[in-house]
């Protein structure tokens, strides 16, 4: 068990993988991992307090909108002056509550999209 944050990711070998799944929580975190292998990344934003699956978009991480996490996430790329694109999955449908918490129908749907586009992602480097 170790904690993702950059210096784990400084040690960690990415050469091997064709694409790296990101569904970090902590955005700088996220952005260490952004900045280290953004040209295989897919990044998941955030998919608290939503509860509509025909919301959720893939676009590139410039063009997401509508979600608070991932203005957050663009805000932090650019103080680093991160320049890079990768695809996220977003949802911006506007939150359905004031706590903090998830619903599976959203969260199981944010990753079938990951899975998929990963799948696409591997078929067209062949």
């Amino acid at each position: 068990c170790e904690r993702v944050n950059e210096e784990f990711l400084s040690g960690f070998d990415l050469g091997g993988f064709d694409v790296v799944i990101d569904a970090i929580d902590d955005i700088s975190a996220k952005v260490a991992l952004a900045k280290r292998a953004y040209p295989k990344l897919i990044s998941s934003m955030g998919s608290a307090k939503k509860l509509d699956p025909l919301q959720i978009k893939l676009d590139s991480v410039w063009k997401s909108y509508g979600d608070r996490f991932a203005r957050k996430f663009r805000e932090s790329l650019k103080k680093e002056q991160f320049c890079g694109d990768f695809k996220v999955i977003f949802s911006p449908e506007p939150p359905a509550c004031k706590e903090l918490g998830s619903f599976s129908a959203v969260t199981g749907s944010f990753g079938l999209l990951l899975a998929s586009e990963t799948i696409k992602k591997i078929l067209n480097k062949e």
